[in-house]
């Protein structure tokens, strides 16, 4: 038993997301959100060192050795599956460890709008998951995964670092691929996923040029295409994706994602007003002739006032607000969680005061 165990299983037992162990600090775990330090002594350089390195193979230390920091998946059995980040700070090594529930959840135990089921039902198209790092993409692209294995016979090739939700075929066949052990690169995995027969191409990272014109590539020859990326609204992901195109180009990959894109979801991570868990506020923007012509055009920044507009005529689509306003209208979050998380404070609030002070 490696000796970062003891702290792995304390994560799981308090019900914690994530175990941050740094040089230089004591152990802290993120409960709910928010950081926790345990009662136990501040690591040491060399101490953190050798806690780290235990759980390593041989070949992932010298990854590490090699690029000063390492993604990899650490499994400890009867307790969970981990995805660490280990790396060097300034006072020495550091890891971070968030934990892999053992299952993949549902579309609805996640209260995903229910057009994420006709997302993961379409033939082909480029669909986006968005949101700030740690707001659950990679959940809500395994519960999307999930539906597709589940309820048809498609090939789905997932590319990840780390793999970290683990699906056993259903209906269907799912292929999942980790970066720096079986394939060098995101754009080098996409590539030889083209010849690999998919269905359904799940892209875990589209930071770079190479890796979007590649999934947009396998968009246009027919694949259903899930990205993710970190960007905090569904209009400011389609921003970040033509903007990693060259300026000579941008006016094409507008023209092209105006077609191939069919949705984008953003979410935000908000605490549950019972104090016990975490719930995803979303926002979802869907393929219509008005969003393809606001793409092409060049007109993205109108995209905030359409999704305002357009949520109430039967489209699927939702804006983040009234996403917010009716978690606050269940009783799920309150309403300071609701204000941390708008972008528009002052019409949030306007909107709220219009509820009933027993709602």
């Amino acid at each position: 038993m490696a000796r970062i165990d003891s702290f792995l299983r304390l994560v799981v037992e308090q019900q914690a997301s994530d175990l941050h162990f740094h040089t230089g600090n004591v152990p802290i775990i993120r409960y709910n959100g928010d950081l926790v330090p345990l009662g136990f002594r501040s690591l040491s350089a060399d101490e953190t060192r050798r806690f780290l390195l235990e759980i390593m193979t041989p070949a992932q230390r010298e990854t590490f050795e090699k690029d000063q920091e390492i993604d990899f998946a650490y499994e400890l059995p009867g307790i969970g599956r981990f995805r660490a980040h280990v790396f060097h700070q300034s006072r020495g090594m550091g890891g971070v460890f968030r934990i892999v529930p053992a299952r993949n959840f549902t579309i609805d135990e996640l209260r995903l709008p229910h057009a994420v089921k006709k997302l993961a039902n379409m033939a082909n198209g480029l669909v986006l998951i968005t949101g700030p790092t740690g707001s659950g993409k990679t959940t809500t692209l395994s519960a999307i995964v999930h539906e597709i294995n589940r309820t048809s016979a498609r090939h789905v090739i997932t590319i990840e670092d780390p793999v970290e939700f683990v699906h056993k075929p259903i209906r269907g066949v799912v292929t999942q691929r980790q970066v720096g052990l079986h394939a060098d690169s995101f754009a080098g995995a996409l590539r030889a996923a083209l010849r690999e027969s998919p269905d359904v191409l799940v892209v875990g990272e589209m930071r770079d040029f190479e890796t979007v014109s590649l999934a947009l590539s396998a968009a246009e020859t027919g694949v259903l295409v899930f990205g993710t990326l970190h960007t905090g609204s569904a209009s400011k992901a389609v921003e970040r994706i033509i903007d990693v195109y060259p300026e000579e180009s941008r006016d094409q990959a507008r023209g092209v994602l105006s077609v191939l894109l069919k949705g984008v979801l953003a979410q935000h991570l908000c605490k549950l007003a019972s104090g016990d868990g975490l719930i995803a506020a979303t926002e979802l923007l869907l393929q219509t002739y008005a969003i393809s012509h606001m793409i092409r055009d060049g007109k993205v920044h109108q995209i905030d006032g359409y999704l305002q507009s357009a949520e109430h005529a039967g489209t699927g689509m939702q804006s983040l607000d009234t996403c917010l306003f009716r978690y606050v209208r269940e009783d799920l979050i309150d309403i300071s969680e609701a204000m941390r998380a708008t972008e528009y404070p002052e019409l949030l609030r306007k909107r709220l005061a219009e509820l009933p002070e027993d709602a």
